[in-house]
């Protein structure tokens, strides 16, 4: 099992439901199909969004979303 990190805070809440929402946005998708292909499909939530937070929070919603994606496409998560 992959190091984990969990959310310690509102502002990691806010921001893994903002990258959550943005990405059901642009996909055309719901928010409850993309949270689970972050977290039920992949680890991508908890092993990456969240441990990677004081980074990404810095870029712009284009690049979160696009980077979130492309992530979801190399490890092979079809939503």
């Amino acid at each position: 099992m992959p190091d984990v990190t969990k959310i310690k805070n509102l502002d990691e809440l806010e921001f893994a439901v903002f990258c959550i929402e943005n990405i059901a946005s642009r996909l055309g998708k719901n928010a409850e199909e993309i949270y689970r292909s972050l977290t039920e499909k992949s680890d991508i939530l908890n092993s990456y969004i969240i441990p990677e937070y004081e980074i990404l929070h810095t870029q712009t919603k284009e690049y979160i979303v696009d980077d979130i994606i492309s992530l979801m496409e190399e490890r092979g998560i079809s939503v």
